[in-house]
Parts: C-alpha cells; structure tokens; sequence
C-alpha cells in the first residue's frame, strides 16, 4: 500500500467512526492509502472550508464524507474543491438515516456529491467508488477491482451450490 494518502475520509462527528471505518476496510483491501479525520459543516465551518480547499494539494483524489442529521458535510466539502466527493449518509437521528440520505442527495446543480446508501453498507461502497475513481489512471488497481468482483462471483456460486446440497439431503 502506498503511503501518500489518495483518498481522504473525513465525519462530522467522531461518533461516526464505526460506520466510516468501513470505507477505511474497503480501501485497505485494495492496497488505497486514506487519511481520517474529523471536521463539521456547522460547528467549524471554516476548518471544513479549509480542509476542503488543501485537500488537492495534499495529494488527495477523492473525498468521502460521512455525516447525520441535517449531513450538510459532504456538499459543503464540494463547494470548496472540485475533486470528486462520495457522501455516506449516517443514521444518526430518530429518522434512522433517511434525513442524511435526503441531505446528502439533494444538491443543488453544479456542486455534485455522489451518494451512497445509509451507513455500513455505503461507508464500504464508497471506499469501492473512490477506488473505481482512482483506477480509471491506475491499471494496477483496475485489476484488483476486477478481482474483487471475482470474488463475489465465486462467493454467490458458493452459496448457492450450498443450498441446493442442502435442499437436496
């Protein structure tokens, strides 16, 4: 794995770790240095503006930002830098995610945020997006992804031939 980071993570609250790990896992599968960090639209507004903003020059390609509630995060990040950013709506709230979701989504034209499902699940396929992002340059990684949708091929072949042997006793 690369040591300069490509891909940098980044919540609105540290209570969002567990779920944000997961993007963590998926790039380490792939051999994708990340950083990880901790900024919020609302209470540091001017933090984030920045950490967007030097985000490039640091070396990032691709942002992923995770955020609940009003989860302003994500798009706030893609008003200030023109790298590409995946949002990963947290549930956080009583509405179990379904007011990130909307938050993150709905942007208005011009300043895109590319949306993934709510929580663990789409904090793991952002980290494959961000991938699928940095593969389009790197042919090294192109094959790992490839390998990676090999092995959920074989992954659903396997449990199907598990069932059908246990249908059949």
């Amino acid at each position: 794995m690369s040591h300069k980071p490509l891909v940098s993570i980044v919540m609105g609250s540290d209570s969002d770790l567990e779920i944000m790990r997961e993007t963590g896992k998926a790039l380490e599968e792939l051999g994708i240095a990340y950083e990880i960090d901790v900024t919020s639209a609302h209470r540091s507004p001017d933090r984030t503006a920045d950490y967007a903003r030097q985000a490039g020059g640091r070396g990032i390609r691709v942002i992923v930002a995770g955020a609940g509630g009003a989860a302003h995060l994500a798009g706030v990040i893609a008003a200030h830098t023109t790298l590409p950013v995946i949002g990963v709506p947290i549930p956080s709230t009583s509405l179990q995610g379904m007011d990130s979701l909307l938050a993150t989504v709905q942007m208005p034209a011009g300043i895109p945020v590319a949306t993934v499902a709510i929580g663990k699940p789409g904090a793991a396929n952002a980290g494959i997006l961000a991938a699928q992002i940095l593969a389009l340059s790197d042919s090294g990684l192109a094959k790992k992804l490839a390998g990676h949708k090999e092995k959920l091929a074989r992954g659903v072949e396997e449990k199907s031939k598990k069932l059908k042997n246990s249908i059949e006793k």
